[in-house]
């Protein structure tokens, strides 16, 4: 999905959480899809990286180095981050700068259930 801007959409997961009711078929294909960019512990050290980020955003040239991970294996999750609709992307001369997108981590928390805290869903299965 992208918008007019080119850019990924975030996660059309506008709906009830995930432990409300039944999902459908569409709707579990996309949060399985979303939960499956953070599912992978470089992505979540991305995405913890540049939530801490003093200005909300980094330069990918910064990445590496903090992850010690090589310059490609880095933009490989980084891509996975934007198409996932998590992340955002801009590039700025030779470089690129990437924010988080609050919406899509809006709609993450939502489909999980707000004030969801880890283990919940485990306890109550």
């Amino acid at each position: 999905m992208t918008d007019a801007n080119d850019r990924p959409e975030a996660p059309g997961l506008c709906c009830s959480p995930v432990t409300a009711g039944r999902l459908d078929e569409a709707a579990a294909t996309e949060l399985a899809a979303v939960l499956k960019a953070l599912a992978d512990p470089v992505r979540l050290q991305l995405v913890s990286i540049i939530a801490g980020a003093p200005t909300g955003e980094v330069c990918a040239c910064d990445l590496p180095a903090l992850l010690d991970r090589s310059q490609p294996t880095v933009s490989h999750h980084l891509s996975q981050l934007v198409r996932a609709g998590l992340v955002d992307r801009e590039q700025r001369g030779k470089w690129a700068w990437f924010r988080l997108r609050p919406d899509g981590l809006a709609a993450v928390r939502a489909a999980l259930g707000e004030g969801a805290v880890p283990g919940d869903l485990a306890r109550t299965g």
